[in-house]
């Protein structure tokens, strides 16, 4: 590292705190300006903000580890937490959300189950899952940025001008935990002061430095590799195909992939189920609930994943360098950290990190934001100070802001590496909500109780898996799920069902299809209401699918176009193209009017 790559970082990091004091003022009038940036901002914000709020230096290291071990089917691997989203954010699900009209998730049960016993409880059963899932993901954070930062800050190098034997120990011992620390501090303080204000403005910053650094990393990779080094490679690692067992995995410390088959399996069916349940990661229903109107939250859907195709390109641009040209890799999850520092100039350098840094800052700051929104608005306002001002609620939002990364600070320090606590994330925890997630859209008769219990029994059977780290997923996942189904449905056929005013109400608002016969025609709509409104099914099934077709397209064909691999990258650029061109007269025309002051479609 030179002093010019630290200026760069250092410059970055004091620019993005003078934004969180620049945006204090606006974000801290009400909780409506700070959690939702008062609904007027514009969707191609949004889309960037929610889209480099999922390009993380974390999970671009596990994205990097997984394709370094496995190739491009490692392309499979990634429905498991739903890489295709964009296609239902465009299809409905951003329609959908919007027209609910709250301000978070977990506020969203009211309007679906009403605000007696059994929709309390399932709002708080929701503000309790998200707290816990998003204080997961920042310690899965905080393993990452650790293990990233270590490679590049010798901060052990400390130790030879102190004599203090606990500082001796934290830079040498605990270096990773320690710059982990530093980093998130920093992050913390921005989110603190500007709230998705700030997350949002300096998330399109952020984009723009991240999309320079991508372009950069794979352009380097595309120029220095020759058809002598590609062939160095494994003979199927461009092939998509699905083996059901990789014999060459037995024994290995990948093993875990071995059965592959029964592993694609149980991803499609999570990515696919994930989707269907809504934004996943609580701080992209914000992005949601903050655009101006269903139609704008149509198209933040669209363009989500427009931003995040460089990600692929970078990644396998760096896997490509490290397979021809970094040898003693010990560690699978340091490649990306490794090949940068090792084969990037000087300067540039400090660019690129500049920019993965942003990706970092980006993910956590939107994950930190939206748990403070929950812990705020859906546990401590309901119950504990249901009078309280803005002022005193804004206040309120920074001790749960801080709350919620020391409990994620806690959870990074216990975890072993970023696959444990990614794996237990996606396949345990994940399994144990996502069912009740499902049936809350698509089948009126499921009530708060139902999704309370089905919520509780899963989070309660992920904690047990988390002491069996080494049992397949393709066991865990497919148990959690079916346990979490059963406990809703019957929990839910046990009790009363849900007030037919509120039933009413929120068909009527949202609009959803699946199993709503019985509400449908209690409702009275009138022909403008059902023609603005409603989803024609096949057409909007068809959206989504075109929708993961242009997604896979425009993912695959920078990652076969840096590897000099140009027929199949042409092939999946026109498999794109054609579905974008498609979906211009299925989709676009189709899109809701623009809204009216109320924020309902004209």
């Amino acid at each position: 590292m030179t002093s010019t790559d630290f200026r760069i970082i250092a410059l970055y990091f004091i620019t993005v705190i003078g934004l969180g004091f620049w945006y204090q003022k606006r974000a801290s009038r009400n909780l409506r300006a700070y959690f939702l940036g008062g609904g007027k901002i514009h969707w191609l914000g949004l889309a960037m903000s929610g889209s480099v709020s999922n390009f993380d230096i974390t999970g671009t290291m596990w994205i990097v580890s997984i394709l370094y071990v496995l190739g491009m089917k490692s392309m499979w691997h990634h429905w498991m937490w739903g890489f295709l989203m964009g296609a239902f954010f465009l299809g409905y699900m951003g329609k959908w959300v919007r027209r609910s009209n709250v301000m978070t998730a977990a506020e969203w049960m009211r309007t679906r189950f009403g605000s007696g016993p059994g929709g309390r409880l399932a709002r708080t059963a929701y503000a309790v899952m998200a707290v816990v899932t998003l204080a997961s993901f920042v310690g899965y954070a905080f393993q990452g940025i650790g293990k990233f930062a270590s490679v590049y800050i010798p901060l052990e190098s400390l130790a030879d001008h102190t004599t203090i034997a606990w500082l001796q120990t934290l830079v040498t011992t605990y270096e990773a935990n320690a710059l982990a620390v530093a980093i998130i501090g920093a992050t913390t303080l921005y989110v603190i002061l500007g709230g998705l204000y700030s997350v949002v403005v300096t998330d399109v910053i952020q984009t723009i430095i991240l999309t320079l650094a991508s372009v950069f990393i794979a352009y380097l990779a595309w120029s220095k590799l020759t058809p002598e080094l590609l062939a160095t490679l494994p003979a199927d690692w461009t092939s998509l195909r699905v083996p059901w067992r990789i014999e060459a995995l037995a024994g290995t410390e990948n093993s875990g992939f071995e059965l592959f088959g029964a592993l694609v399996i149980v991803w499609v069916i999570k990515g696919l189920l994930l989707n269907a349940g809504g934004p996943a990661q609580m701080y992209d229903f914000q992005r949601f609930l903050a655009a101006r109107d269903a139609r704008d939250a149509a198209k933040v859907g669209a363009a989500w994943s427009v931003f995040l195709i460089v990600r692929w390109a970078m990644a396998v641009g760096i896997v490509l360098l490290a397979l021809t040209g970094v040898a003693g890799v010990t560690d699978t999850e340091e490649v990306m950290p490794i090949v940068l520092l090792k084969l990037l100039p000087g300067g540039i350098r400090g660019l690129v990190l500049a920019g993965l840094l942003a990706a970092f800052m980006s993910t956590f700051s939107s994950t930190v934001n939206s748990g403070a929104s929950f812990i705020v608005r859906d546990i401590w306002q309901p119950y504990f100070r249901p009078d309280a001002g803005d002022r005193e609620s804004v206040r309120c939002s920074y001790a749960a802001t801080i709350l919620l990364v020391v409990v994620g600070v806690g959870i990074g320090f216990q975890a072993g590496s970023i696959a444990r606590i990614w794996n237990w994330m996606m396949m345990a925890l994940g399994a144990g909500v996502v069912m009740p997630n499902v049936l809350r859209w698509y089948w009126w008769r499921m009530n708060g109780w139902g999704y309370s219990m089905g919520t509780f029994a899963g989070i309660l059977l992920s904690l047990i898996a988390l002491f069996q780290p080494d049992m397949p997923a393709y066991y865990v996942f497919p148990a959690i799920c079916a346990a979490s189904l059963a406990v809703s449905i019957i929990a839910s056929m046990a009790t009363s069902p849900v007030d037919t005013e509120v039933l009413r109400s929120f068909y009527k608002s949202v609009r959803p299809f699946g199993m709503w016969g019985a509400i449908r025609k209690q409702t009275a709509l009138s022909q403008e209401e059902t023609a603005s409104k409603s989803e024609n099914v096949p057409l909007t099934i068809l959206n989504v699918c075109l929708g993961m077709i242009a997604i896979s397209g425009l993912y695959l064909f920078p990652m076969y176009l840096v590897g000099h691999w140009y027929a199949k990258a042409g092939l999946w650029l026109g498999v794109a193209a054609a579905a974008v061109l498609v979906l211009i007269f299925t989709w676009y025309s189709n899109l809701p009017n623009r809204s009216t002051a109320d924020g309902q479609e004209s």
